[in-house]
């Protein structure tokens, strides 16, 4: 989309050409300068700027000029830009006829010509007059709408899915908005909600996260059939993985069923990751290490989730959820862990709805001034907290034990204690969440005196933990009771290979069960859960990867 334009208008070569350099000279880089040498000549300007979608944030126009003065161009301009800002260039003797115009026209402000110098004369009032208009009448969006209404699950899940893939959109709720009522029912009929609306015209209604990816520019299918290393899971060990793989000449493919970042994507802050003495987001450290990933040569694949593996030695087999199969040579699980949901009456009915799974950062906003509770006792409960502060009017930490010390990072639990509107409730559990269409009330419980209490809610967040992400490989690789993942020294005992491991050698340090199968991040067993480490353990397999391919 153009630049907003400022256009200025005069009969006058000289004076023209000087306030048009004037204009540049300031406001260039933000705005486009446009002049012209008539009244008539400028009407015809903004209906070719309207024509194209384009706008007009201010006009800077001369009174008198033959056939059509200022004031009578300015009648017109309203009628096409409304909302832009008017000032009238005048001789002493025109003061009258600009006190008319701000009765008549709405004009904003009149200068005395000549209005050297502009630093102290013209810029500070149009200064003024850009910065209400900015304010009053944001810039046209031309990109990707979605709408929906505020409590709806679906709508919900598509803008969490384009915000965690850095996809720009704008949402437009159809009950507060009538536009998005309008675009809701254009074809004659209402459309299926959430509706999402491209920029060349496409509709999607209730989309699915394929569908969704494809129209979005995301790459859902493989250039090829066989790679050197499949990753699975778009987390931190995975793009790792993925940077190291790429970067050191294999043929490298990521599959991500939602989008790169994992859990660590969802989180508001990352402020003990090494490099980033300010913190980071998740979100960002995702875009940047996928960028990286994709500039170095690694397919990422989104909205595509692995369902099986089969082995054909050496080969191994990904099947997708759209029946495509890859093949590799080395496959990497990376696929982390799955959010506990949170058991208890009422809450299931309600998650998208006041009821959120992660940070749901796209959603932080929408609780300005209101009462959000967090539950969780970790560190991602403690950075969705702080994040959440700057927007709600009062954060309340809901924790099932004793102390936030067994759990969260000092430097959280800090800046918890020194933020005003955080408040933490120590040996308290949720027991009970209602609401008419979306969160209204929860119930408390005391874990230490057995006491109940119902509290109004606008938000409530959930972080109680994860089960590991292994459903897919767990009759193919051995795992331990809870799921996770066994590698390399867990398939040691006393001294001993396990009885499914097939070779003579021990297995590498990141290597299952199965030779040329690896596991990196949280989805394994006995693991240090840190960002820093999964990434580290993404780098590391890689390495181990390419001593096993030379060996294979």
């Amino acid at each position: 989309m153009s630049k907003p334009t400022i256009v200025a208008v005069d009969d006058d070569p000289q004076v023209l050409a000087a306030v048009s350099r004037d204009l540049r000279r300031h406001y260039g880089e933000d705005y486009r300068i446009m002049r012209a040498s008539s009244g008539a000549e400028a009407v015809e300007t903004l209906n070719e700027l309207q024509s194209r979608g384009d706008v007009a944030a201010a006009f800077v126009v001369d009174q008198r000029m033959p056939e059509m003065s200022g004031t009578e161009f300015l009648t017109h301009a309203i009628d096409i830009f409304p909302a832009a800002k008017k000032v009238l260039l005048t001789a002493y003797a025109d003061t009258d006829a600009a006190i008319a115009a701000i009765n008549d026209v709405g004009l904003d402000h009149y200068l005395m010509k000549p209005w050297d110098p502009p630093e102290e004369h013209l810029y500070p009032v149009l200064d003024d007059l850009l910065e209400d208009w900015r304010a009053d009448v944001p810039a046209p969006y031309d990109g990707i709408r979605v709408i929906g209404a505020r409590w709806s699950p679906d709508s919900y899940e598509v803008k969490d899915f384009l915000s965690r893939n850095q996809v720009p959109y704008r949402f437009f709720d159809v009950e507060t908005d009538p536009d998005a009522r309008a675009v809701a029912t254009a074809s004659g009929e209402p459309a299926g909600l959430p509706l999402v609306v491209f920029p060349d015209g496409t509709r999607l209604e209730r989309p699915d996260y394929r569908t969704l990816a494809d129209h979005a520019g995301l790459q859902t299918e493989p250039t090829a059939t066989h790679y050197d290393l499949v990753v699975v899971g778009g987390g931190p060990a995975g793009l790792g993985a993925g940077v190291y793989g790429a970067s050191e000449g294999l043929r490298t493919a990521l599959i991500e069923r939602q989008a790169t970042g994992g859990q660590a994507g969802t989180s508001s802050r990352i402020e003990n990751y090494l490099g980033f003495p300010k913190g980071i987001s998740g979100g960002d450290l995702a875009r940047r290490a996928t960028v990286q990933a994709k500039r170095l040569g690694a397919e990422i694949l989104t909205a595509v989730e692995a369902t099986a593996v089969r082995v054909e030695d050496p080969t191994k087999i990904v099947t997708l959820n759209n029946g495509t199969e890859l093949s590799c040579r080395a496959l990497l699980i990376a696929t982390g862990m799955t959010i506990r949901t949170l058991d208890v009456p009422g809450a299931e009915p309600l998650v998208g709805a006041g009821v959120w799974y992660g940070a749901a950062v796209a959603e932080a906003v929408t609780y300005r001034g209101e009462e959000v509770f967090v539950v969780g006792g970790a560190n991602s409960a403690g950075q969705a907290s702080m994040m959440l502060s700057k927007y709600a009017g009062k954060v309340t930490v809901l924790v099932r034990g004793s102390s936030l010390e067994a759990g969260m990072s000092q430097y959280l639990i800090d800046q918890i204690a020194a933020t005003s509107n955080i408040e933490v409730r120590l040996n308290t559990e949720v027991s009970q969440v209602a609401g008419e269409g979306h969160l209204q009330e929860i119930g408390l419980r005391n874990l230490a005196d057995g006491t109940e209490e119902t509290r109004e809610a606008a938000g409530l967040f959930i972080f109680i933990g994860a089960r590991p992400h292994s459903d897919f490989v767990r009759n193919v690789v051995e795992c331990d009771r809870r799921g996770f993942v066994l590698t390399g020294p867990d398939l040691l005992l006393d001294g001993h290979r396990h009885p499914s491991w097939p070779l003579d050698r021990d297995p590498y340090l990141l290597e299952t069960s199965v030779p040329g199968i690896f596991a990196a991040g949280d989805v394994r067993a006995n693991v240090i859960r840190r960002v820093a480490s999964a990434v580290g353990q993404g780098a590391v397999a890689v390495s181990i990867i390419h001593k096993y391919l030379e060996t294979a």
